[in-house]
């Protein structure tokens, strides 16, 4: 399982791993290790899910644009993510609320 490959890889740190509250986010039977926590937001919040910021940020690369082929979407696609240095990325997520809650 992921999460557990997850852990050990990191063993000797703490990781919260934020989620939605999407019912595909909520396994009955999860056995989580030591130092992961799952931090779910609550209900109907989209405003401070970072990486929904970040999507909106993507996006703009890829206004007005019809793809002729997959492979065309592809490069765009990866020509986009190459763009997101740790910097932007963290100026796009950063918000004091988030980084303070």
């Amino acid at each position: 399982m992921f999460l557990e490959l997850f852990a050990e890889q990191f063993k000797d740190e703490i990781h919260i791993i934020q989620l939605d509250n999407g019912g595909l986010h909520k396994a009955l039977n999860l056995n989580l290790p030591e130092n992961i926590i799952l931090l779910f937001q609550p209900p109907y919040s989209p405003q401070i899910n970072p990486i929904e910021r970040l999507w909106q940020y993507m996006k703009e690369d890829f206004k007005w644009i019809n793809f002729d082929s997959i492979e065309e979407l592809q490069n765009a696609l990866t020509k986009s993510l190459n763009k997101l240095t740790q910097k932007v990325i963290s100026q796009i997520t950063g918000w004091e609320f988030i980084i303070n809650a």
